[in-house]
């Protein structure tokens, strides 16, 4: 399972990649997909899925029970990770025929890990559709280093140990190569190197792409790593690695009757706010599950009366303790890699676990036999929040903040425990069943 996670994360280049990848396996197990234009038809033990702006998507099965007696079991995580979006009119030309490339930094990264690597280019495209209404969408990967973000030499910035401001518009530029003057008049004509890059790769012409929605990814394979691979490491662990222990879970359970209804929600843009109509923020996941019950509810109120039966594990990575960082924790709730799964408990409410939604965590990992801890912030640090106390802006859901315990979130590589996700999964699964 572990070897099939790392796959996963190499194919899960970018958000659109992600869900894309989620989609080839959802259709592989029989799942249907629905379009929010069309009226539905649902039964009851019918496996379906939703995917919004081709970057979020929202797979369910029907549960045997009327949802207003057994309700929703849901799992949320999401798609996307901080990386670096590419600007319009992106190519930078310089001396010697160097092409660097203008950036956006998306979400919050750490931008110095992304120095020296091999970069490559992910993400989708659009061309001409049967009207201006209805571009075509085409995702895109080019599985190979194109660029690189060099670092200046200690020998220009001899306190660069010291601490190193950095500036995304100065700093960060990539640099995909150095051109002749013929060379580069050829892609100024043609719409620019990275059009020209992405049209060879897909077999069509620059001037066929409209617009794009593209951004860099490390190149680097996920891998094992530790004296006795206890560990693995790769790019946008946060979140990809609980979008697949859902998936994992809800397909391993697929064949298995169950009375509630089963959803996992695969949002995107988390790392921005959740404010868009593909996000934690919108309406989407409320419309879905309202028209569940509408196909297969029983009188007006069977959505309130479903929605008061539900629950939701609200799934986004933990901060593992740092073994050179203690000082940074809190003293008694600082959960390890190789732990178990964490729950994540804030007082100002940034994540929506309280003392039912854990003590219902709790209970679950019991039953699933599996440990699991806790992570709470130092009290003088300020966290982050996640998708589930945005969720509950939009649904009265009862529920809790978990995920796994990692080092380096935010960087370009993270690492995580290979049992944790294994027992994630292995919790899920019990959730599901």
């Amino acid at each position: 399972m572990i070897q099939r996670l790392l796959k996963w994360m190499d194919d899960s280049t970018c958000n659109f990649m992600a869900v894309s990848t989620i989609c080839k396996e959802l259709d592989k197990a029989g799942f249907i997909q629905l379009d929010p234009r069309d009226e539905w038809d649902l039964e009851c033990g019918g496996k379906y899925y939703v995917v919004k702006n081709d970057s979020a998507v929202f797979a369910f099965i029907v549960g045997v029970d009327a949802p207003g007696y057994s309700g929703f079991r849901i799992i949320s995580s999401h798609s996307d990770s901080p990386c670096f979006k590419i600007k319009p009119n992106c190519e930078i030309y310089g001396e010697g025929g160097v092409v660097s490339l203008n950036v956006e930094k998306y979400g919050g990264g750490i931008m110095y890990t992304w120095f020296d690597r091999p970069l490559s280019i992910s993400g989708r495209i659009m061309t001409q559709g049967s009207d201006f209404l209805h571009p075509v969408t085409t995702l895109v990967d080019l599985k190979r280093p194109v660029c690189t973000i060099p670092h200046l030499a200690i020998h220009f910035n001899r306190e660069v140990n010291d601490g190193n401001k950095l500036s995304v518009q100065k700093d960060m530029k990539p640099v995909v190569g150095y051109f002749t003057k013929e060379q580069i008049d050829y892609y100024k004509d043609r719409g620019g190197v990275v059009k020209c890059l992405v049209a060879e790769h897909l077999g069509i012409q620059p001037e066929e792409i409209i617009d794009y929605e593209l951004n860099l990814y490390p190149a680097e394979k996920a891998q094992l790593i530790g004296a006795n691979q206890e560990y693995f490491q790769s790019g946008r662990i946060d979140d990809l690695s609980m979008a697949f222990a859902s998936l994992e879970a809800l397909l391993q359970e697929s064949g298995t009757p169950c009375g509630p209804t089963r959803v996992m929600a695969v949002f995107d843009n988390e790392e921005t706010g959740s404010g868009t109509k593909q996000g934690a923020h919108s309406p989407v996941l409320r419309e879905i599950l309202e028209r569940i019950c509408l196909c297969v509810g029983f009188g007006p109120q069977a959505f309130y009366r479903t929605i008061a039966n539900s629950f939701m594990i609200s799934a986004d990575d933990a901060h593992a303790w740092h073994p050179n960082y203690n000082e940074k924790y809190d003293p008694t709730n600082h959960p390890v890699i190789g732990g178990g799964p964490v729950v994540k408990i804030n007082a100002n409410c940034k994540y929506m676990t309280d003392a039912d939604g854990a003590a219902v965590f709790h209970a679950l990992c019991e039953e699933a036999g599996v440990k699991c801890q806790y992570f709470v912030n130092h009290s003088d640090v300020a966290g982050g929040s996640t998708l589930g106390n945005i969720l509950t802006g939009q649904l009265d859901l009862r529920g809790v903040d978990m995920g796994a315990a990692i080092w380096a979130m935010h960087s370009a590589a993270e690492t995580a425990g290979v049992q944790d996700h294994l027992d994630i999964i292995t919790v899920f699964r019990k959730f599901y069943s």
